[in-house]
């Protein structure tokens, strides 16, 4: 497919210096790096960009050291972990954001094809503000810039996109893959697409909602959400997790789905307890007649075949969000049915998949599917904005790049 911005097929490499806007923002306990998924993302594009005797030069931000130095929040210790996971020396060169000279020095003197990991972006005030200068400085240890930090494109940071005005710019492997996945979600979908979207509260996917509902072809919605729409339809809910005061909300969401032709699926049955706690007593009702001292957990069977059923209908399938208490079992059941069901019309070829949002990688991850899915965004706020319909500066700005 054609991109609205340049790859690395685009550009010669040969010889350069190549700032790399990576997601370093990896967890970690007792000085080791605890999950290097996201390190592991960009090992594609460091391999590429050596091979043409690039100097890559790593750019990231590390936890939320408020703009100030903090050895706590050092990438010091993650550069182990990015020479662990590329199979490549990589060097942490200490940096000073206010005066980059000495960081200039290093990158001089070091070899072609060296790895070299810079420090926390964030340990200037700048970063976060998008700020000119501190982009300048950044621009001035570099040829080219590439990012390939999906998970950050939302945020207008220095790093993130004021960088990439000033420098020719073009999008890493993992970036490019993310994209065209989206693309392949919601942008320009093979329809039918269906939307199946859960968590607990509507007040944080309102924006959500009110997009997809005018671009997918059915929307299904699952966990404490659906409480909240079968609460503003009139049922009884009895003691269930549910946002009352949103009701007025839940309808214009309806009457909008219903305008634009978007079928709404909610739970017709659920698995209803009277404790929140794993495999606590529980028992199945009809929507229509919900235990008013119980609180729903997860959709009933009756509900899973009506979701499978409209997957089965589908072409693509977007997902972010579990149906139900997906951490306690047997309140996974339902999660873990359908993701599995997913995945089986993903292998079959009948459906494009594409998931997202923190959460949602969890109860994959709990199904067994997460790698059977077409593609897993591990980006959170990100993936979230953009299944908002909202422009994420960090994609913006690679599309006008010269």
């Amino acid at each position: 497919m054609s991109n609205a911005f340049k790859t690395l097929e685009d550009i010669d490499f040969a010889g350069k210096r190549v700032l790399l806007r990576a997601d370093l923002n990896v967890p970690v306990s007792g000085g080791e790096v605890t999950d290097a998924t996201r390190i592991e993302r960009i090992v594609p594009t460091i391999r590429e960009l050596v091979k043409t005797d690039a100097k890559v030069i790593l750019l990231s931000h590390f936890g939320r050291p408020k703009g100030k130095v903090d050895q706590d929040f050092s990438l010091r210790i993650v550069a182990p972990a990015v020479a662990k996971a590329t199979g490549h020396d990589a060097q942490f060169v200490e940096t000073d954001w206010t005066d980059v000279s000495a960081a200039q020095k290093a990158i001089e003197a070091a070899a072609p094809g060296s790895v070299l990991v810079l420090e926390n972006t964030r340990f200037h005030p700048g970063e976060e503000k998008n700020d000119e200068d501190l982009a300048k400085r950044m621009a001035s240890l570099g040829d080219v810039f590439v990012n390939d930090a999906f998970s950050a494109a939302h945020r207008a940071h220095a790093s993130t996109e004021g960088v990439a005005r000033l420098l020719p710019s073009a999008a890493g492997l993992a970036m490019q893959a993310e994209l065209e996945a989206l693309q392949a979600g919601l942008g320009k979908p093979t329809r039918p697409v269906i939307a199946v979207v859960g968590g607990a509260k509507v007040s944080t996917k309102i924006d959500l909602l009110e997009n997809l509902v005018q671009r997918v072809d059915a929307l299904v919605i699952g966990g404490g959400m659906a409480n909240t729409f079968l609460h503003a339809m009139g049922y009884g809910i009895g003691k269930s997790l549910a946002e009352k005061d949103l009701a007025e909300t839940a309808n214009r969401i309806l009457e909008r789905a219903d305008k634009s032709g978007c079928a709404i699926i909610l739970p017709i049955d659920a698995a209803v307890a009277w404790h929140f706690e794993a495999n606590a007593p529980h028992r199945l009702y009809g929507v229509d007649s919900l235990d008013p001292d119980g609180m729903v957990l997860d959709v009933g069977p009756g509900s899973i075949e009506r979701i499978k059923a409209a997957i089965d209908d589908a072409r693509t399938v977007v997902w972010n969000g579990p149906l139900g208490a997906f951490e306690i079992e047997p309140f996974d059941k339902g999660t873990v049915e359908v993701a599995q069901y997913v995945a089986q019309r993903t292998k079959a070829g009948h459906v494009t998949s594409i998931a997202g949002g923190g959460d949602t990688v969890s109860a994959l991850a709990r199904a067994g599917v997460k790698d059977k899915f077409t593609y897993v965004s591990t980006a959170g706020g990100a993936f979230l904005e953009w299944m908002e319909g909202k422009t994420l500066p960090g994609v913006a700005v690679l599309e006008t790049s010269e």
